[in-house]
């Protein structure tokens, strides 16, 4: 695969979010010949997360010794991401808000205020690589975040640059040790969950929406056989938290009826899936009908399949079975180490 062609003295504007990565792209780019221009960007309502992480990104500013901007793109992340994930859970969905975030806000609000500032080139410290035509996977593949990526827009990748793509990430801890300016922060826990849940999803949804309303558990023939405490508690695979009568096996949760306030639940066999349907279809070549490797969740193996595309839809044929399918969530599509895109499932 190609690197991005460095151009020296070309600006860029670096996302900085005040943590490590962010900082380490920042400094690598620099060392490349970039000039920086830094944005923080405010994505949700929290003053004390981001008093803190603001002033370490002046920290940082001022040892690149670069202008950054602090970017206030709340209201637009409440109405693309916030209330999507909201909306969703209340459909009986399982969302990934990041991969609304990446598309509508990280790579798409950010590239507008880079217009706005007559800046062509975007960074951030995400794990990823990108030649300007296609994204491919991070060398470190526990931290690989292409699969976030996937319904970002085909038109904003010659823009993007991701420094980190091929390291690994304890390089780049052993490289920030040697960052003046990160030695304060440098030990920062690393967020692993969606920025605007501090805790719980279950704390989010309670602020929107009354989720304690006991319901029943049904099989799959409908006949109930237990109950639950509220559909938005469940996702798909979740196996505790419900109650079935007589049941000597474990149960999962198989299905949600959001309109009757139903889970639907069943053994681990019942979880199995060979064919999925996917909407909003975003591909970065043009195709119809092809062979790939498709990943239904962040954290799960890609799996040979075949899609079929059909209008503004997809059928995606498995080789081999996965398990916990969930509407709501992206399916992303893979040639290798190339992301070819994906879409929503249903």
């Amino acid at each position: 695969m190609k690197s991005n062609n460095i151009e020296k003295k070309e600006r860029v504007l670096i996302g900085l979010s005040g943590g490590v990565d962010s900082t380490v792209a920042a400094v690598l780019l620099q060392e490349q010949g970039y000039e920086l221009v830094g944005v923080y960007m405010k994505l949700h309502d929290n003053p004390a997360y981001h008093e803190a992480n603001w002033k370490r990104v002046q920290k940082v500013a001022d040892y690149l010794n670069i202008e950054v901007h602090f970017h206030d793109l709340s209201e637009a992340f409440e109405s693309h991401v916030y209330n999507y994930f909201v909306e969703s859970y209340k459909e009986g969905l399982t969302p990934n808000p990041c991969v609304m975030c990446n598309r509508t806000i990280k790579f798409g609000q950010m590239l507008d205020f880079a217009d706005s500032l007559g800046i062509e080139k975007v960074a951030t410290g995400h794990y990823l690589q990108c030649d300007g035509k296609f994204i491919y996977t991070a060398v470190d593949e526990n931290k690989d975040q292409s699969y976030f990526l996937c319904q970002v827009e085909k038109s904003v990748l010659p823009r993007l640059i991701f420094p980190l793509g091929a390291w690994q990430k304890e390089d780049v801890k052993a490289y920030a040790a040697k960052i003046e300016v990160l030695s304060s922060f440098a030990t920062q826990k690393e967020s692993s969950e969606i920025c605007f849940v501090e805790n719980t999803y279950d704390e989010v949804l309670s602020k929107h929406m009354n989720i304690d309303m006991p319901g029943e558990t049904v099989d799959t023939e409908g006949n109930v056989v237990g109950h639950h405490k509220g559909y938005m508690h469940y996702t798909i695979g979740k196996r505790r938290g419900f109650f079935v009568r007589g049941a000597h096996d474990p149960h999962f949760v198989l299905a949600i009826k959001p309109e009757k306030n139903q889970i639907v639940v069943g053994t681990r066999e019942k979880l199995e899936e060979n064919a999925f349907t996917v909407k909003q279809i975003n591909l970065f070549e043009d195709l119809t009908e092809f062979d790939c490797e498709v990943k239904v969740r962040y954290r799960t193996k890609a799996v040979p399949s075949h899609v079929k595309i059909e209008g503004d839809r997809a059928s995606v044929i498995l080789d081999e079975p996965v398990f916990g399918l969930a509407k709501g969530q992206a399916a992303a599509f893979y040639d290798g180490r190339r992301l070819l895109g994906g879409g929503i499932i249903t």
